[in-house]
């Protein structure tokens, strides 16, 4: 049997774990556009602060190729999948066949496109040469960085540079940061304290071009204002890698249609992290939850699969917790749905009491959280929103700050 594994990153390499786990003698291939062993892209944020070097980043010792018995194929993207002939065709046209196939490419920064964007020292943060790239450019002399985008990769960046010293402002078409995981309570109390550590945040504007000689120079806004910088990171979203799929021959929207086994709608392959759309627990619908923990349990879940040991995945949850430097903040579930979707919304605390909690439901299931301080009940909370419990208490008695909310788990 030959499994073929599109990428290796945690999907990935967990996929290959469970395969050898599964069968000693299998032959697994694995390709990656990267040039790297697998490391942990969640910590690049770290090596950009400075806090950990960047030699840090590997997530296993010696060579896990090795170790595993995996065939690696490394600075190769794949181009063209051909289910009819269970093959795939890379950049330098080399064809490849396999009987199983984990499609685990992992998701592309969103490229700035406006004038100026190919001047020097614009970058997106989503691999490792990233993040080396940007220290080369800050080893030379950076005064002032512009950060594009209001969500976590936006909020690691401008929170690494301001540890750098360097000036940082933040550009949002939002009205405050954080807008995709949390409501305009909490926006309000991380945009406050990010202005207090000396964070710069202009909302509600973006880059119409860029300027400059060979490097960039300044950035210039829809409003038509001008800003000075010598460093821009974007961080404006991710895409599913899926470009080398037809939507003809695989049913596919945001990501690639899996179903309980993690297998697409042609037998044989399967899809994991920030490819694979799955259903949503919290949402109860079709959803890509493109964070680090879901790409593990996928990629092992379908690697058991693909290796013929059936195990069901019982779908995502999408959850973040951070440190926003004096602000614990952590979102769970459908933290901040769009109103008139018929969920109910318990809020209590605020900016006042520098202590805030909104709680989601639909009907009596918790479907979502978002709490800034006071965190520790966030692992509770998740096991509500997992499992589904009904809350049959009022729900007036979930507001106060010292609720226990391990009582309903015993109800």
């Amino acid at each position: 049997m030959k499994h073929l594994i599109i990428g290796n990153g945690i999907a990935g390499i967990h996929a290959a774990g469970a395969i050898r786990e599964m069968d000693t003698e299998a032959e697994i291939c694995m390709i990656s556009d990267e040039t790297v062993p697998p490391y942990s892209r969640p910590m690049i944020s770290y090596v950009l602060d400075g806090s950990q070097p960047h030699e840090k980043l590997p997530l296993f010792p010696g060579n896990i190729y090795e170790t595993l018995k995996i065939s690696p194929i490394l600075g190769q993207r794949v181009v063209i999948l051909d289910p009819d002939s269970q093959s795939v065709r890379l950049e330098d046209g080399t064809g490849i066949d396999f009987h199983r196939l984990l499609i685990a490419s992992g998701a592309d920064a969103r490229k700035i496109r406006v004038q100026g964007a190919e001047l020097e020292n614009i970058f997106t943060m989503r691999t490792q040469k990233d993040v080396l790239d940007q220290l080369e450019a800050i080893a030379k002399g950076v005064k002032t960085a512009l950060v594009l985008g209001g969500g976590l990769v936006g909020f690691k960046a401008a929170h690494a540079l301001l540890k750098r010293s360097i000036r940082v402002f933040m550009l949002i078409t939002s009205p405050y940061p954080l807008a995709m995981q949390v409501d305009e309570i909490a926006g309000r109390m991380i945009l406050k304290e990010l202005e207090a550590q000396g964070l710069i945040v202009k909302t509600g504007v973006s880059v119409a071009a860029f300027d400059g000689d060979v490097r960039v120079e300044r950035a210039i806004l829809d409003t038509g204002e001008s800003l000075e910088c010598d460093l821009v990171i974007a961080g404006k979203g991710v895409e599913p890698s899926l470009d080398f799929i037809s939507r003809e021959k695989m049913a596919m929207d945001t990501g690639i249609l899996v179903d309980d086994y993690l297998q697409s709608t042609i037998p044989g392959i399967y899809a994991a992290g920030d490819t694979a759309e799955s259903i949503d627990i919290a949402r109860q619908t079709r959803w890509v939850n493109a964070i680090w923990p879901e790409a593990a349990v996928q990629g092992r879940i379908a690697g058991f699969n693909m290796a013929g040991r059936p195990v069901v995945y019982p779908g995502s949850l999408s959850r973040n917790v951070m440190r926003v430097f004096d602000l614990d903040v952590m979102t769970l579930g459908l933290a901040n749905p769009d109103p008139g979707e018929g969920f109910t919304i318990l809020r209590t605390g605020g900016e006042t009491k520098g202590i805030y909690r909104s709680l989601v439901f639909r009907d009596n299931i918790l479907a979502g959280a978002i709490l800034v301080n006071r965190i520790e009940q966030g692992g509770i909370l998740r096991a509500l929103i997992e499992n589904r419990v009904p809350v049959t208490i009022p729900m007036a008695g979930l507001a106060s700050l010292d609720f226990d909310f391990s009582k309903l788990l015993q109800s």
